[in-house]
């Protein structure tokens, strides 16, 4: 007897949540795996922060909260918005969410009636897709390509348009990619999507970790136009290193807002007490470990683009954001799941095949990894590739 909803049973696992367990797993077994498939921050959440969630269960905050999350919290994440993005919102359209993977679901869910379309740029983040069939959409896929940088261009946008179209992801910093989108072709994607009242995502995880000069700008900061199209998500996970304390939000139009809210109401309730204590810090402490990290991550940026651009049978687009390299395998004959296996049985390099990213053609590597790691697995890598 089939119990299991269709809808449900068509999606896919995690790859990138596969692959990790993998190495993981040979890892426990004690077998020297160069791991690039993480992405998560390889820093620890800075003491302050662990504090004040330990200070909030010794003060007893064990209760719920309301279930868009602290006032104090959303009143600190308007004070954020206002000052690092230009975004003017007040605290009663801020939703914080158990994670910004969360936050995107519910944004997802508040916008999308059954056979509405969604329009990702490929390679998109694997969840996105599953996310959209889950809440009853369609996703449709718009391919980008590496001699574009990897960005949906206007022209993309309106060939992908339909009567049905409701949504456009933007994902800037993006993962799988690195592509940051400039402020100009945020401004002409915008109006794409305005002609036609389409409701912008935009995923903006990674945008404190830019480089080269490349700046993180917010779409809905850009017109009034589009701040009343746009849900901002964003979180505590790459910034503060937080992953695991599962901590993102939503900012969007009023309406937007009280819809996403009494979505989560009615599903996880608020955020975990304590950890929004974490958050709440987070925002108000210092903010050190941001520009550490985004420093050493430029450094291991720089050394894997140099040794990427020495291996002659792949090529790379040089990111601008987030911390990936998505790599053009093409000329290496093998489909990118295929590959990633030979890769990690033959020389325990562990990395993300394309598939899980929309393209049949590349491999991600994360380098929130040690450079000793980055060192040791390139040099597996660039054997592997010579012989193959």
């Amino acid at each position: 007897m089939d119990v299991i909803a269709s809808k449900i049973a068509a999606l896919t696992p995690s790859l990138t949540l596969s692959i990790t367990a993998q190495a993981k797993k040979l890892k426990a077994e004690g077998i020297d795996v160069c791991n690039f498939g993480a992405g998560e921050p390889d820093y620890d959440t800075p003491n302050h922060i662990k504090q004040a969630a330990i200070d909030a269960l010794n003060n007893g905050e064990t209760k719920y909260t309301a279930s868009a999350g602290l006032p104090a919290l959303r009143e600190a994440l308007a004070d954020k918005l206002a000052e690092d993005n230009g975004l003017a919102y007040d605290p009663s359209q801020i939703s914080v969410n158990v994670g910004a993977k969360h936050s995107c679901y519910n944004a997802i869910l508040a916008i999308c009636d059954e056979g509405d379309e969604v329009i990702i740029p490929a390679p998109y983040w694997t969840s996105y897709p599953e996310m959209v069939r889950m809440a009853g959409g369609v996703p449709v896929i718009v391919q980008t390509t590496e001699e574009g940088g990897w960005k949906m261009t206007p022209e993309d946008f309106e060939g992908a348009m339909s009567p049905r179209t409701k949504m456009v992801i933007i994902n800037s910093p993006s993962n799988p990619t690195g592509a940051v989108y400039t402020r100009e072709e945020l401004l002409a994607l915008g109006e794409v999507a305005a002609s036609e009242d389409i409701v912008i995502l935009s995923d903006e995880i990674y945008e404190k970790l830019v480089y080269e000069g490349a700046t993180h700008t917010s779409i809905a900061s850009l017109s009034k136009e589009l701040y009343d199209l746009t849900i901002t998500v964003n979180g505590f996970s790459k910034a503060y290193s937080m992953t695991g304390w599962r901590l993102g939000y939503t900012a969007a139009p009023e309406a937007i807002a009280h819809a996403i809210d009494t979505i989560q109401s009615h599903t996880t309730s608020n955020a975990t007490t304590f950890a929004q204590f974490g958050g709440l810090a987070a925002l108000t402490g210092p903010q050190q470990i941001i520009e550490d990290m985004r420093e050493e991550y430029d450094v291991r940026r720089q050394y894997m683009l140099s040794r990427f651009n020495a291996i002659n049978n792949i090529t790379v687009v040089e990111p601008k954001g987030a911390f990936y390299f998505l790599v053009n395998i093409s000329k290496m004959g093998l489909k990118p799941m295929n590959f990633a296996e030979k890769l990690l049985s033959r020389s325990q390099v562990a990395v993300v095949p394309g598939e899980a990213f929309g393209s049949d053609h590349t491999i991600r590597f994360s380098y929130a990894t040690g450079l000793d790691v980055i060192k040791e697995g390139l040099d597996r890598f660039e054997d592997f590739c010579k012989s193959h």
